[in-house]
């Protein structure tokens, strides 16, 4: 018989070491019921209860094979809806706390995507020349969107293959929200940056010119990761200047200057496996997260490996931030006491739609 549900208020005094007892206890009373999947970009303090980990393609897939009743997502808000779409209708997704969102999903809304689809269509027929893609870091109504105009969604692991798969469908591709993922990819595609302009959604046509959106091969959306956008090409020139045998990995969600300066760019996956496969006492400049920088250069410190944050200033996810050991003790309780908080349930309209481009993706991928 379920519990009168616990105020959050209890918790929010609470001591760090405390929680983590708590959430430990918690996690031995529910068992295999519920699983904790936390993004590569999480805390460390609320990681270390993890049961799955993994950047968004991989808990993409975990999201949809376990098994457990209650999937409990230690990152932001979109990574819950895919959770939530991508599992069976008996499963529970849950967001520690609402307000971990993204600013990035942010930069992109139904609205706006909707007009510059209609503006298109003063130029060209877009359901004929155009293949929406849309990030993985959007709302699921985004990704409805494009399963219902024949898009697709895409990572920054499969970026590349999601776009060699548009291009097959029609000659044209719209990329949102993150202008400088579609940029890189299309850039390792051979296409040019005069092919790639960007669409202002603050602009009427996107501040574009009907010639412009002809001879466009992508139309990137103006948006950007907030922590992404804070590295710069001197802090890779700095570094090459103190050590000259130094190793330069970035994300492709930084600027293609400093994707163009770096030996190596790839997703989050690809960051931890390439500094892992590489000779011991190699020095790295990473362009990422903080907290994963941080946890990869602590694991790799028996093999001397240096890594280094790539910018003088901290640049951490702080939306994702806000799941804390407080919000992650207070959702596990409440699941031991028969309480759902926090239920993340995309409308089932939309979430049919999106799975049309979710599953588009996890084919290719």
């Amino acid at each position: 018989m379920p519990q009168e549900a616990i105020d959050f208020e209890k918790y929010e005094q609470l001591q760090d070491e405390a929680c983590a007892q708590r959430i430990i206890t918690a996690k031995k009373t529910l068992g295999e019921r519920a699983a904790i999947l936390a993004h590569h970009y999480q805390r460390a303090d609320v990681y270390r209860h993890a049961d799955l980990t993994g950047d968004s393609l991989k808990l993409s897939f975990l999201a949809a094979q376990t098994s457990a009743d209650y999937l409990v997502f230690c990152g932001v808000h979109f990574m819950a809806e895919v959770a939530d779409m991508l599992s069976s209708s008996k499963q529970i997704a849950i967001l520690p706390d609402m307000a971990a969102g993204c600013s990035m999903a942010d930069m992109a809304n139904l609205s706006n995507v909707e007009r510059a689809w209609r503006e298109l269509a003063e130029v060209l027929d877009p359901d004929e020349m155009i293949t929406p893609v849309t990030y993985i870091n959007s709302s699921a109504d985004l990704k409805a969107f494009c399963g219902e105009h024949g898009g697709i969604v895409c990572t920054s692991s499969n970026a590349g293959k999601v776009l060699q798969w548009s291009f097959k469908q029609r000659e044209k591709v719209l990329f949102f929200p993150d202008q400088h993922l579609g940029r890189w990819s299309g850039h390792q595609l051979g296409i040019s940056l005069e092919e790639m302009p960007v669409w202002n959604f603050d602009e009427p046509m996107g501040g574009l010119t009907p010639e412009q959106i002809k001879n466009a091969k992508i139309l990137l959306w103006k948006g950007h990761c907030s922590v992404h956008q804070m590295f710069q090409p001197q802090h890779i020139i700095r570094f090459r200047n103190q050590h000259p045998d130094g190793i330069v990995i970035s994300h492709p969600e930084c600027s293609y200057e400093v994707c163009k300066a770096s030996d190596y760019v790839g997703s989050t996956e690809y960051i931890i496996k390439t500094i892992a496969a590489a000779d011991n006492g190699t020095r790295w400049l990473v362009g990422t997260e903080l907290n994963l920088v941080s946890r990869i250069a602590e694991e790799f410190k028996s093999q001397e490996k240096i890594i280094q944050f790539m910018s003088p200033m901290v640049c951490m996810c702080s939306t994702m931030a806000r799941i804390d050991p407080q919000h992650l003790a207070w959702t596990l309780e409440n699941l031991v006491n028969g309480n759902v908080v926090n239920q993340i349930k995309v409308p089932e309209n939309e979430a049919k739609l999106a799975r049309i481009a979710l599953d588009r993706m996890l084919k290719i991928s």
